[in-house]
């Protein structure tokens, strides 16, 4: 999803090559993606404006630590917000909150079709 978000940001940039990147820091970081299947099971039944903003809150705590801790370990946050304006100590941009909100709602669908492949294939 990075690339993808990295690409079009690229192409709004008038990259027509559509450059995207990422950090080989980010895939223990995503891979925290994990932690959210026990909450996504406790909070399924909830309405949907609730389990995204539950999914928007929880991706910004992880970002803005692992942000802050990379900044401590190793100098820099390769996502370095700066300072615009709905930017929260250069690691978070509370601006992406819309994207956060419907990430947190595919995963939960990613969640969701993985579980009835593994139910299915327990069946056969």
């Amino acid at each position: 999803m990075e690339i993808i978000w990295t690409g079009i940001g690229s192409f709004l940039d008038g990259d027509i090559y559509l450059n995207a990147r990422t950090y080989i820091w980010m895939f223990p970081i995503y891979g925290l993606a994990i932690l959210f299947e026990p909450i996504h099971d406790r909070i399924r039944a909830w309405p949907v404006i609730i389990r995204g903003g539950v999914y928007t809150l929880l991706i910004f705590i992880i970002e803005y630590l692992a942000g802050w801790t990379l900044q401590n370990i190793i100098g820099v946050c390769p996502w370095d917000y700066g300072d615009s304006t709905f930017s929260i100590d250069g690691f978070i941009r509370l601006d992406y909150a819309p994207a956060w909100f419907a990430a947190g709602l595919i995963f939960e669908r990613i969640h969701d079709l993985l579980n009835s492949i593994e139910i299915r294939r327990r069946r056969v």
